[in-house]
């Protein structure tokens, strides 16, 4: 379910209420996060977090939040859904999908989500809600690596889609580069809701230029999208097949 980060900014919670977040799966951009933190209102607004997810084989509990476990990362994951967390700030997952193959890039994500916040100061304020921090435990047990690359849609429209309903099952192309040429990239899928990144809140140090979501009819068309971008530097992109079971991103 969507990452978080630790908070920068004051809240109404003292210093002893607020939780203390574990991060033991990617290295957090400080200078991003404080950014989230002290945007000005008259400059702030809607943000997306998108939410690249590798779990644990079995997830792993410390001894204060429970000890040992026998279920997996996945079901660890699913115990600390923040979705009634998100409902109360007036934020909502707006996209959520299981990975089905990783066509180009080395790692082999599991799981996306993306969550629409109404401004980036409530994404960061989220942080230190009790109520997070004690469902945040489950997430630090499950998962093994997380990117979260924060960005705003090329369509603003999706600013004011409704929240999705469940579907039975669509497949999406991903795809997520790193490139100098923004435009290009994004007129080289002109049927793709395209994100801009605005920064990588959490990953594993690289920073993340725009990420793509295509509603396609079967993943042998993720596949030409993959050999059309074969010549990308490696490191610089991934290309995933996806089902999504949650979709407002693609289809409105």
């Amino acid at each position: 379910m969507p990452d978080q980060v630790d908070s920068t900014s004051s809240s109404n919670a003292s210093s002893g209420d607020k939780p203390k977040l574990k991060h033991n799966y990617g290295i957090i951009n400080k200078d991003y996060a404080l950014s989230l933190a002290t945007r000005a209102p008259e400059e702030d607004g809607p943000i997306y977090m998108v939410n690249l997810m590798k779990y644990r084989e079995v997830a792993e509990y410390d001894e204060a939040s429970g000890g040992a476990s026998n279920i997996s990362g996945r079901e660890a994951d699913d115990k600390y859904n923040p979705a009634s967390i998100l409902n109360k700030i007036g934020a909502s997952i707006v996209f959520v999908a299981d990975v089905v193959s990783n066509h180009v890039g080395d790692e082999d994500w599991d799981r996306i989500a993306i969550v629409r916040y109404a401004t980036r100061r409530s994404f960061i304020e989220m942080q230190s809600r009790k109520d997070f921090g004690d469902k945040h435990v489950h997430k630090a047990a499950g998962m093994l690596r997380t990117t979260l690359i924060a960005c705003r849609p090329v369509d603003t429209t999706l600013d004011s889609t409704d929240r999705p309903t469940p579907i039975e099952s669509r497949t999406v192309a991903m795809v997520v580069r790193r490139t100098p040429d923004r435009e290009a990239a994004t007129t080289s899928m002109l049927s793709a809701q395209t994100l801009l990144a605005e920064g990588t809140v959490i990953g594993d140090g690289r920073e993340w230029d725009i990420v793509q979501l295509q509603q396609v009819d079967s993943t042998a068309d993720v596949d030409s999208i993959a050999r059309s971008l074969a010549s990308e530097e490696p490191g610089s992109v991934y290309v995933m097949s996806l089902r999504a079971s949650l979709d407002s991103i693609t289809q409105q």
